[in-house]
């Protein structure tokens, strides 16, 4: 009987998207592989519609969406703060988790999303061995393991721009940490779920060892988590979404361009901007003079909820008077949605400014593209320092952090990049880490190693004893 593995993403399009991957990983190893999921209703249409596009092609794979939780779960006063809902909507699910995890004929293992660490109460039930997979950088995970021990009681907003330092990493700026951390709920949340994670069986990485070594040797040295048993770290990336749609507009667009001509902007699934700065933008692309690709996104209002659907943007109302015309010849704006990683692999795409995702940093990585970083929320400014300090394939969009980044930054960005001796050597450095995360996936490669390894111990794990 094939072993059977249940993946558990909790919510966000950019933790779906990974784990479809891995599940994909589980499915080439000869394992059974369901993917569980929360009522997309408690998120927005990008969710929705990416369940739906995972469904589709993935038909080996079973989905299961978990019912509502019970209505007294959540009986508190409904916080304000998306990520404390999202926190206290992921422990609420551990009942109706629980339920259809005892309605299985058999599972050997629970593979956890980051946020979803209550789920580890559920797997310590069943008696299950538990695991994460860790959808962001290996060094992300060593910096956030490290972090109560460097903030000893401090407050991060109270740091402001102070020098931290972090096994594996590059030293960064403690107002390079996630906005969210200042808020004092939220950075208990986030230190309790990374207490928790240490736990577990075994932790697997979407990275590769040789983009980040330092990182994952600090892991696996055990130097993050002082005092504390580090379970084993596995690096099994990139795991990147493979190319789908082929009828897009814009690909045929870019057939007619020259090659690694174009800059490619996209800014994830939950990146938008003002409409000052789309102005800035557009000015900036203007004079740079270079091709480009643009995924422009509606403005939030002010009256914006996490999880809302954002109108379709009004490209002439958007843009300056006269842009959409004058630039014709050399620039294509998408609304809303494109196929980025046919867009990235595209030969006409050259550069890819970006808000340092790490799902879209890997698929930038993956197509050998120096990165324009303009970090714009989340743990994006910790990832523009391990891009631009730590693996030096990309640079940064400057003013990312002050009102708006200028139009003349764009343009001096894009120009420098694409016609540059600075651009050139960039592709350069970029094009070996593409051929690295090649050789990483390959039989007998690094990340190839580390899953065999996974499933080895995978025979022989038990549930972990939890101290709690």
């Amino acid at each position: 009987m094939k072993k059977t593995v249940v993946l558990y993403p909790g919510v966000g399009v950019g933790h779906l998207v990974p784990m479809v991957e891995v599940a994909k990983l589980f499915l080439k190893h000869g394992l059974a592989v369901t993917v569980v999921l929360i009522d997309p209703q408690v998120e927005s249409t990008d969710f929705s519609s990416a369940v739906a596009r995972a469904r589709s092609s993935n038909p080996s794979v079973a989905f299961h969406v978990l019912p509502p939780p019970p209505a007294d779960s959540n009986s508190d006063t409904a916080p304000t703060n998306p990520v404390i809902q999202i926190f206290r909507l992921l422990k609420s699910m551990n009942a109706p988790l629980l339920d259809f995890l005892r309605s299985l004929p058999s599972i050997d293992a629970l593979v956890l999303d980051m946020f979803c660490v209550d789920a580890q109460d559920v797997a310590a039930e069943l008696k299950l061995p538990v695991y994460y997979f860790y959808a962001s950088a290996a060094a992300d995970l060593a910096l956030f393991l490290n972090l109560p021990s460097k903030l000893a009681g401090s407050k991060v907003k109270e740091l402001g721009d102070s020098i931290m330092t972090f096994p594996g990493v590059p030293p960064l700026k403690a107002s390079d940490l996630p906005e969210v951390t200042h808020n004092d709920e939220i950075l208990k949340a986030i230190l309790g779920m990374f207490d928790r994670m240490p736990d577990a069986n075994g932790i697997l990485i979407n990275s590769f060892e040789s983009l980040e070594t330092r990182a994952v040797r600090a892991l696996k040295d055990g130097l993050c988590v002082p005092g504390r048993a580090m379970p084993p770290v596995y690096c099994i990336g990139p795991l990147v979404l493979g190319g789908g749609d082929q009828e897009h507009e814009c690909l045929r667009w870019l057939d007619a361009q020259p090659d690694q001509s174009v800059v490619f902007l996209s800014f994830g699934s939950m990146g938008t901007f003002s409409g000052k700065q789309l102005q800035e933008i557009a000015s900036g692309l203007e004079k740079s003079g270079e091709r480009f690709l643009w995924v422009v996104r509606s403005p939030r209002n002010p009256d914006y909820k996490y999880g809302d659907s954002l109108p379709e943007p009004d490209l002439d109302a958007l843009m300056p008077e006269g842009f959409l015309e004058r630039t014709k010849d050399r620039g294509l704006l998408i609304k809303s949605w494109a196929p980025q990683v046919e867009v990235l692999r595209h030969r006409a795409t050259g550069a890819f400014m970006t808000h340092c995702g790490w799902n879209s940093t890997l698929e930038g990585i993956t197509a050998g593209l120096p990165l324009l970083c303009w970090p714009l929320y989340a743990e994006q400014k910790v990832n523009k320092v391990h891009i631009v300090e730590g693996m030096k394939l990309g640079v940064e969009m400057r003013g990312y952090n002050e009102e708006v980044v200028k139009a003349g930054e764009v343009e001096e960005k894009v120009r420098w990049v694409i016609a540059s001796e600075g651009g050139k050597a960039l592709r350069e450095r970029v094009a070996a880490a593409k051929d690295a995360a090649a050789e990483a996936l390959k039989e007998g490669g690094s990340s190839h190693l580390a899953f065999v390894q996974f499933l080895n111990d995978l025979d022989t794990s038990t549930a972990p004893t939890v101290q709690r």
